[in-house]
């Protein structure tokens, strides 16, 4: 009997401290103006404009690709692409559909997710 627990006792601690480490969630920062202005513009940055295609036409912030948050299959198949292991910058008109898919994107396993709450409406704002 003695024999055989040493062995269960050894698996079972290996498997509690490396075998069933929960997955590690992505965090969600929120940003200003000012910040986009110095980590974003003019860099090779994965941004996200999550309006429509139609909004996205009418003006977007320069280096911005267009994923329509509320086409969410397609949007999910979009993100497909994206690194998820580099930051992902977000926005919108005002700040509410980019929240929603700054959640979506923590869900879908994406770790470093930036979110510029002002949105658009903030950016044209002299």
């Amino acid at each position: 009997m003695r024999t055989i627990f040493k062995p269960v006792l050894a698996v079972a601690l290996f498997l509690q401290f490396f075998g069933c480490q929960p997955k590690k969630e992505g965090s969600i920062k929120k940003i200003d103006k000012q910040t986009v202005m110095a980590e974003v513009v003019g860099k090779d940055v994965q941004l996200l404009d999550v309006r429509t295609p139609a909004e996205f036409t009418a003006g977007h912030i320069d280096g911005a690709v267009n994923f329509n948050i509320k086409d969410k299959e397609t949007f999910l198949k979009q993100i497909s692409a994206l690194e998820k292991d580099e930051p992902v910058y977000l926005y919108c008109k005002k700040g509410g559909r980019s929240n929603s898919a700054a959640q979506l994107l923590r869900k879908e396993g994406f770790q470093n997710i930036l979110d510029y709450s002002g949105g658009y409406d903030d950016w044209t704002r002299d």
